[in-house]
């Protein structure tokens, strides 16, 4: 069986091809948020955030030949762990990642951190649209706060996410919580009724809706500030689902991966 972690759409399209592949594959998700997914046979899941133990423990009790990441880009704790226990339980570790490119350029700021990136994006004075998710609110309230910006989150409708919102001190009616990717006419309208002057993203590739931000930011004139990726693994990592199947395929042998 192979464990396949992620939770978007490119991670379940992964996971079919390995099933039609004829590998058992295992779905991890950090949370239990639905995930569009066809059936078929040789496919599980199991919903859950998993420490290095835990992981471990998944390897060993089901069988696991071969770890495959499809995690978010910025998943950086997750894909650490996951390297750690493959090392660890001896098996393959497999990281596919979505294609980066967001030069800076006209209307476009990147930065190394959330930090620097607050800084940036508050010192315009005008109302900026945080898009980055709740792990990294800090800076950004701090910033608003500082210099009196107004500060429109964008989050997951999930409990945790609202709560993280309020509890970093963020009004209620400045907290956007829909699931993306969204449209550029959705980018567009936000930023039109919050009067958005600054966007503040991620790298994320064009199956996590970063083109459509860029085009409704360009069309709002809006600056764009953009969080640099994390520093990738230098082995087997892959931005095409074919190429890591194929990969596996080289791998595993497929009577090998039934025993799972």
């Amino acid at each position: 069986m192979i464990l396949l972690l992620g939770g978007t759409r490119d991670s379940a399209r992964l996971a079919l091809e390995l099933a039609e592949a004829g590998y058992k594959v295992l779905v991890s998700t950090a949370t239990g948020i639905s995930l569009e997914m066809e059936a078929h046979p040789n496919l599980y899941r199991r919903s859950g955030k998993l420490d290095e133990e835990g992981m471990a423990r998944v390897v060993r009790d089901e069988g696991i030949r071969a770890i495959v990441d499809a995690t978010h880009p910025y998943a950086t704790l997750v894909r650490k762990t996951a390297r750690r226990v493959a090392e660890r339980m001896n098996v393959p570790y497999l990281t596919l990642t979505r294609p980066a490119g967001i030069p800076e350029g006209e209307g476009i700021r990147l930065a190394d951190s959330h930090e620097e990136a607050a800084s940036i994006a508050c010192s315009s004075g005008r109302p900026v649209f945080l898009t980055t998710g709740v792990k990294n609110l800090e800076p950004y309230v701090r910033e608003s706060r500082r210099t009196g910006v107004k500060l429109v989150v964008r989050v997951l409708a999930e409990d945790t996410s609202l709560s993280a919102c309020r509890a970093a001190g963020i009004d209620e009616e400045l907290i956007i919580a829909k699931r993306g990717p969204f449209s550029v006419e959705e980018n567009r309208s936000a930023m039109k009724k919050y009067k958005i002057g600054v966007i503040v993203t991620k790298d994320s590739g064009s199956s996590g809706g970063t083109p459509e931000k860029l085009e409704a930011a360009r069309l709002k004139g809006c600056l764009v500030v953009v969080i640099r990726r994390p520093d990738q693994p230098a082995d087997n990592v892959f931005d095409q689902s074919s190429d890591l199947v194929h990969a596996v395929l080289t791998t595993i042998p497929r009577n090998s991966a039934h025993e799972g």
